[in-house]
């Protein structure tokens, strides 16, 4: 859990620490489609290596973006969905794509 005190007292400075990596939104990106596989996160992310998309998810994790469901099972199962925090997110990834496609649409 995510110690409140310890947060920037600027909103916008907490948001960052949430959502500036790149990597972090776009795992959010991948997940607001649904439950998914540390292996399918990899996959849909190329270029990112193993240790990174591992050290985004936990830190995810900590900050409550992110649940993480554990199978016992043989060979173990793990998957990741999104909070309803992380679900908020999804105005962000909106507004970033709709950003996107205009600036590549104004460069054509």
């Amino acid at each position: 859990m995510v110690n409140k005190k310890a947060l920037p007292r600027c909103p916008v400075e907490t948001a960052l620490l949430f959502a500036a990596d790149r990597w972090k939104l776009l795992i959010v990106r991948e997940l607001l489609d649904g439950t998914k596989r540390f292996g399918e996160l990899r996959n849909a992310l190329p270029g990112i290596s193993q240790k990174v998309l591992t050290q985004n998810l936990r830190t995810m994790e900590e900050y409550e973006l992110v649940h993480r469901e554990a199978y016992a099972e043989i060979p173990p199962r793990v998957e990741y969905s999104l909070t309803e925090t992380g679900k908020s997110l999804k105005m962000i990834i909106d507004t970033l794509w709709q950003w996107g496609e205009q600036w590549k649409d104004g460069m054509e």
